[in-house]
């Protein structure tokens, strides 16, 4: 049982980009809510900053099940 290297070094790097958008993501969306409630007059940069916030939760999320599922193939050959 041999790990394939090539594929767990993709795997590496799917993991590094995985754990900055873990962070970002959510400090994102922290201040997108912070933008809605200081920001009367200027909504559009609000929900701008909301709308990036979502793109990179959802983003974060399918790369996840991407850098798991690129791992597996590693470990079990495929």
């Amino acid at each position: 049982m041999s790990i394939n290297q090539e594929l767990l070094g993709k795997g590496v790097k799917k993991l590094l980009l995985l754990i900055l958008l873990l962070i970002v993501s959510p400090i994102t969306l922290n201040i997108a809510f912070k933008a809605l409630n200081k920001m009367e007059d200027s909504m559009l940069i609000a929900y701008g900053i909301l709308a990036l916030a979502i793109v990179l939760i959802i983003s974060t999320l399918i790369l996840a099940f991407k850098t798991f599922k690129t791992f597996l193939d590693a470990l079990f050959n495929k």
